[in-house]
């Protein structure tokens, strides 16, 4: 791989890093927020959800202007957007403001996404599922490193907003360097197109959109519900149910990113060779729900410090892992399919910040991870039966490990 790509992919990765940050940002600093602009829990979770607004209404649009100009614009456009968004809140003087800064960074995210799954696969076209997965791996250490940036700046009596300007600041960064890298020609685009006609000859029938693609759409959906009611509300619960202070409770965030990052790192290696995506999806699940089930039963403090860093290991990657599958059964029109998935995941970060934030209003915190636990149950419904349809469609003696290769 030429260096000069090897710059680009390493832009793309902060741009990540960054949003793993941005991710959690405002969940992480409710208590200054609401303070802020005059409202409660439910009312930041509404803001976040105007993140997941912005990223629905834009995910067509984005997709279509990545294939059309290319994925360099979309990315940079994309570091200006979170920059933005990133200054302005903390120097929001009202909720209305800070809500149109939300919708700003839905688009970022969006022009993100677009421009960069799809140009990392252009970049490592050998290793593109690896790569890839590598994106979680990236917004998982900048989730991890977070917390403990604002409780430095919380320790030392500093405004709170520096947690948002310091990242803003190499968003800005990047984006200038970003100018200075390129990406792959059109021509190896079309090489890349004529490899992926060879990936049909594997089914013995064709893949059914309605069928295994509901089923992976409805993944799409599970797990993006699970990390974002993860990330939204595992401080609150360990502040509330299980009587943490504060700063031990934002730690449940970093514990459950540094199980995120393990297991991404982890999955780039096995997946390979030793182990099937189509396998993960499905257990991963099962994992999160024992994990859900014990921080429920069990409210001690070690105990749900422990299991967050199960539940940040079994909600990583299966998002990717569901693009990745997807784009390997319906190969003729990757763009379309991830597009699909990537909407369902955007109707999932507005619907949980907003089912969750009016079921905060029970006054029971424990409310919203039952809730949290019936959404594993249902991935890995949908997952068994992807399983299921892969075998049927691959035929029996064919479903191998490592069959599935991550070409997200």
């Amino acid at each position: 791989m030429k260096n000069t790509y090897m710059k680009t992919a390493s832009g793309v990765y902060i741009n990540y890093f960054l949003l793993g940050m941005v991710n959690i940002m405002l969940a992480s600093n409710m208590s200054y927020l609401t303070e802020q602009w005059d409202t409660d829990s439910a009312g930041v979770s509404y803001i976040i959800a105007a993140i997941g607004v912005g990223k629905l209404l834009t995910y067509a649009f984005t997709g279509y202007l990545s294939d059309k100009i290319g994925r360099k614009p979309l990315i940079i456009a994309s570091s200006m957007g979170m920059g933005i968004f990133l200054i302005g809140i903390p120097l929001s003087p009202n909720y209305h403001l800070a809500f149109v800064f939300a919708i700003l960074a839905g688009v970022a995210n969006s022009s993100m996404d677009a421009g960069s799954y799809p140009g990392l696969t252009e970049l490592f076209p050998r290793a593109a599922g690896s790569a890839s997965v590598l994106v979680k791996a990236f917004m998982s250490a900048g989730a991890f490193l977070l917390p403990f940036m604002i409780l430095f700046f919380s320790n030392h009596e500093m405004f709170y907003g520096y947690a948002f300007f310091i990242p803003a600041v190499i968003y800005l960064l990047n984006l200038m360097f970003l100018f200075t890298v390129s990406f792959p020609s059109s021509n190896m685009n079309k090489e890349k197109q004529v490899d992926d006609r060879t990936e049909s000859k594997k089914f013995i029938s064709e893949p059914i959109l309605r069928k295994e693609g509901l089923a992976l759409v409805i993944i799409g959906f599970t797990s993006t519900g699970l990390f974002t009611v993860s990330q939204i509300w595992l401080p609150t619960y360990g502040q509330l149910a299980v009587g943490m202070p504060m700063a031990s409770s934002i730690k449940l965030l970093s514990y459950y990113s540094l199980g995120a990052l393990i297991s991404v790192l982890v999955l780039s290696v096995l997946l390979k060779k030793i182990v099937r995506p189509i396998t993960v999806i499905m257990i991963y699940p099962i994992i999160t729900f024992i994990s859900i089930l014990t921080i429920l039963l069990v409210k001690v403090p070690v105990v749900v410090s422990v299991t967050a860093f199960f539940i940040g290991l079994s909600t990583a990657g299966i998002f990717q892992l569901a693009i990745t599958i997807m784009t390997e059964f319906f190969w003729r029109k990757k763009g379309t399919v991830t597009g699909i998935v990537a909407t369902a995941a955007g109707l999932a970060s507005i619907v949980m910040p907003l089912v969750t934030g009016w079921m905060s209003k029970s006054g029971n915190i424990s409310i919203i991870f039952i809730f949290d636990a019936l959404l594993s149950v249902t991935g890995f419904i949908a997952a068994a039966y992807v399983y299921y349809r892969y075998g049927k469609l691959m035929g029996k003696g064919k479903v191998e490990t490592g069959d599935i290769r991550l070409h997200a």
